[in-house]
């Protein structure tokens, strides 16, 4: 495989400022030779699930932000609800979405929008942005989103902003060890951060012993103070049980009472939402006597509509008085795998009681929800966020580039132009098989059966020349599919990545004229890849394939599959002869 041999300093340099994502300036000059132009996407989701359970008036579909959008949490100021997602080494980082109701949700952008805030350029897709905590202190009117950011010597950072519509600070590194913190205000002015991190030395127990930490938090430095730190979970509800990875911990405060919730058992089967009460911020913490108060492991995986890893949440108060909480739960396809990766769901809360439990998150999630009182369902129109099974067209004209497309380690301005005839991609030398930023621009796999296409011109000058579509769940797992050169022949190759060993599926001679099309078409755990070079009559190559590799429980990691256009001048796939 070629190294690459791009410098990303100067390019990157233009971006630095960026907090939107303006293509506005189309070049003046037309598209280099040999560079590609994608000049439309057209991505479509058809799943079963939807269309045997069409939406009534009064009703909306879970969940909320379908594909790998996980680890979700909420805050609001007033009227206005926002909503931060993981996004790992994808760039930009960490979606942030705003909504008035809980239902009808828009991408406002992402926090982590310049390479000075996030430098994720050589981490492997699932480092990077873990866990973003968000949380807006009416003390000074400010927000805060918090996270630990494997990549760049960061560790845990703070960003701010008086209004997330504008955009970010820059990071500040705070001074503590572990993963997952989120800021809590009380309303006596006192900041505190919670967050999971490894025992005492010397007292780990067994594997996957965490506890949950609290530190007081200067709100005038930004940072936490030291000293103040003390363990308040020492590994789950009942240490005796050995509870495994406590973690993603939030505090709150209802009736003068203290409650920190955590989520527990891991990330996957086991996984579920604990909760904790007491008198005082520092503990100590006593157990619901109900704990999980969410949790879907103790059902048949073989069940219909199978919702399943439920975890990872975030509660807050609705528009009307009513609590409401987010969270990330998979949804397996029919062979069990889990290409679409954590989704954000959400369901009602009650909070009647002493301790607050998920309605209905005990019992198998269902596909719908009753809207709040007074709630119209605007998804997927008057550009809220669509979800259900919806159709995605995008011709690159628009001012700006859609929020849903993303780059990986790197700043999708980096490398795509816009010009008058569709999206220029310049090829970095990078392979997508390789830790280095990819010339790829990315949309989320969002449903288990699924298209994705787009026509390409395109004529590549030499072998080292490629481009295509690729459906990607990580460097070691993917598949690249596309036109390359050899000799003086051109060839549509399909390449299938697997515990990063690369093999040639199939691969096929075509006249080229320098405009193909090209599809990918996914059915639970079937894909096919496909081609046209008239713009109408597909043709597959390589029949129908397995996407078990696209899975996050075969390739291990924490993002879902993503599908997206792709160009290198590095190349190292060959035609079979």
């Amino acid at each position: 495989m070629k190294k690459q041999n791009l410098i990303l300093a100067p390019a990157l340099a233009l971006i630095l400022s960026l907090t939107s994502f303006d293509l506005k300036k189309e070049r003046p000059d037309p598209p280099k030779k040999g560079v590609p132009v994608f000049s439309n996407v057209v991505y479509e989701g058809n799943d079963a699930v939807y269309n045997e359970n069409p939406l009534e008036t009064n009703e909306f579909y879970n969940p909320i932000l379908q594909g790998c959008y996980p680890d979700p949490a909420i805050t609001r100021k007033g009227d206005d609800y926002y909503l931060v997602a993981s996004s790992f080494a994808m760039f930009p980082g960490v979606p942030i979405f705003h909504s008035k109701d809980l239902v009808n949700w828009k991408q406002i952008g992402h926090v982590l929008d310049r390479v000075s805030q996030l430098d994720v350029h050589d981490t492997g897709i699932s480092q990077g942005v873990y866990a973003p905590g968000i949380t807006y202190n009416e003390n000074n009117d400010t927000f805060y989103m918090i996270t630990t950011a494997f990549a760049g010597g960061l560790g845990n950072i703070v960003v701010k902003t008086k209004d997330p519509m504008q955009g970010w600070s820059e990071p500040i590194k705070l001074d503590f060890a572990g993963i997952d913190p989120s800021i809590f205000f009380d309303d006596d002015g006192k900041a505190y951060v919670v967050h999971n991190d490894a025992p005492n030395k010397g007292e780990e127990l067994y594997q996957g012993h965490r506890v949950i930490k609290i530190w007081e938090y200067d709100v005038e430095k930004d940072q936490i103070i030291k000293g103040t730190d003390k363990i308040i979970v020492n590994g789950g509800v009942d240490l005796a049980d050995k509870p495994i990875w406590i973690e993603a911990p939030h505090l709150y405060k209802k009736d003068g009472k203290y409650f920190l919730m955590c989520a527990e058992g891991g990330t996957g089967g086991w996984h579920s939402e604990v909760i904790f009460m007491s008198d005082n911020p520092k503990g100590p913490f006593v157990p619901a006597p109900s704990n999980p108060i969410l949790t879907q492991r103790y059902f048949p995986k073989d069940r219909e509509n199978n919702v399943d890893w439920a975890g990872h949440a975030d509660i807050i108060e609705g528009p009307n008085g009513e609590w409401y909480g987010v969270f990330l739960a998979i949804r397996p396809n029919a062979a069990g795998q889990v290409n679409t990766g954590r989704e954000t769901f959400i369901l009602p809360v009650d909070w009647s009681g002493t301790y607050p439990v998920f309605e209905n998150g005990l019992v198998p999630i269902e596909p719908t929800l009753d809207l709040p009182e007074g709630v119209e369902n605007k998804t997927g129109k008057e550009g809220y966020f669509p979800n259900g099974n919806f159709t995605f067209k995008e011709d690159f004209s628009a001012d700006k580039l859609d929020y849903r497309w993303i780059g990986l380690r790197g700043p999708r301005e980096a490398f795509i132009k816009q010009t008058k005839k569709g999206l220029e991609i310049e090829p970095f030398e990078t392979e997508i098989t390789e830790l280095k930023p990819t010339s790829t621009l990315f949309h989320r796999q969002m449903h288990k059966t699924f298209s994705f296409k787009t026509d390409l011109t395109y004529t590549p000058k030499s072998d080292e020349d490629f481009a295509g579509i690729t459906a990607l769940q990580n460097e070691r797992f993917n598949y690249a599919f596309g036109v390359t050169k050899k000799g003086k022949e051109y060839y549509v190759v399909l390449q299938r990545t697997e515990k990063g060993e690369s093999t040639i599926i199939a691969s096929e001679k075509i006249d080229l004229d320098g405009k193909l099309s090209l599809k990918v078409e996914g059915d639970n755990a079937d894909y096919k890849f496909s081609y046209a070079t008239d713009g109408a009559n597909y043709k597959t190559l390589g029949g129908t394939v397995s996407g078990d590799i696209l899975s996050t429980n075969v390739a291990g990691g924490f993002t879902g599959a993503l599908v997206g256009l792709y160009a290198t001048s590095g190349n190292s796939i060959e035609p079979l002869e």
